[in-house]
């Protein structure tokens, strides 16, 4: 490893540290607030009004140091790609909710119409401009499996899955930035054992992280928003397939997978027991909180166990 790549990373955190006290004035003066649901958890409805999309500080502070790194490291180019195209997905769902007053923001039809579209031209870069090719590298096994042809889909069950499992940890303050800062510390140091060539944006995502929860822990004074959790979805995911490593997110991305699928089981226990509910509230975090959790100890809990899923993920490459 270069050690001028570690530069990403402190540059990052400057830059958002730095963006923090410019940026969060001007989304309180564009009134960019978080609306709160009256049905949730009662506790958060005190969060209404604190400046959301504050993910355009994390876009930035990762995004720049990265671009002078690109000629050395050119690997770095589809998945600074598909940080900055879920990004714009999540700032255009926030800002038809906090600008347009639309609380629904973008509909479920047309996010997925996006997200399918951004997918699908990743996929394909991915297999006309690179050499990385689809194969997966199997945990513990250290040989890597060529699905063919069913490697398609599986890309985008894996691309908009850990996209929105992202989205749905971004519920409490500091909770997502938390929890993917050793994810992407994990494949920062993958890429150096692998010589994957993508250690400088993993390393200034962490920095970039860092440098947004001298914001965003508890109180936070600024939220992501979509902008901040979908960019962040495309950096895992996309880190994971530049290193061919999708099969590992199940591994160090399992809070993201238990909280999507404890919205999809809330949903589907709903629906077929005419209003019933499995959880107190989904996503699961709130399930904690209504069990009498403070916020900080779920984003505690769930940093830790992220933490100790990533040391297994280092045992499995």
């Amino acid at each position: 490893m270069n050690n001028t790549t570690l530069y990403a990373g402190i540059g990052a955190f400057i830059i958002a540290a730095l963006l923090g006290p410019v940026i969060i004035p001007m989304l309180k003066k564009l009134k960019m607030g978080q609306t709160e649901r009256e049905e949730g958890v009662a506790s958060h409805l005190e969060k209404a009004g604190t400046p959301t999309m504050g993910g355009v500080m994390i876009i930035l502070a990762l995004v720049i140091p990265s671009l002078f790194y690109l000629r050395s490291y050119p690997k770095i180019l589809p998945v600074l790609m598909l940080t900055v195209g879920f990004g714009l997905i999540g700032f255009l769902d926030d800002y038809l909710k906090v600008v347009k007053k639309d609380p629904d923001g973008l509909k479920p039809k047309q996010k997925f119409l996006l997200q399918f579209v951004l997918t699908a031209f990743f996929a394909g870069y991915l297999y006309f401009f690179t050499e990385r090719g689809l194969e997966l590298r199997i945990p513990f096994a250290g040989t890597y499996l060529d699905l063919g042809i069913l490697a398609i889909p599986l890309l985008f069950v894996a691309v908009i899955g850990t996209v929105n499992g992202t989205n749905f940890t971004d519920g409490l303050d500091g909770l997502a930035s938390s929890v993917t800062i050793p994810v992407a510390i994990f494949f920062g140091v993958a890429s150096v054992l692998l010589k994957g060539g993508v250690e400088p944006v993993a390393f200034a995502a962490c920095g970039a992280l860092m440098g947004f929860l001298l914001y965003n822990v508890y109180p936070a004074k600024v939220f992501m928003g979509d902008t901040g959790s979908l960019a962040l979805g495309g950096f895992v995911v996309g880190m994971a397939y530049l290193l061919k490593m999708p099969l590992f997110i199940v591994i160090v991305g399992l809070v993201y997978l238990v909280e999507v699928v404890s919205v999809m089981i809330q949903v589907t226990y709903f629906k077929k027991t005419g209003g019933k509910r499995f959880f107190k509230m989904a996503p699961i975090h709130h399930h904690f909180e209504l069990c009498g959790w403070s916020e900080t100890r779920v984003v505690a809990v769930f940093t830790i166990i992220t933490t100790l899923l990533c040391v297994i993920g280092y045992l499995a490459i």
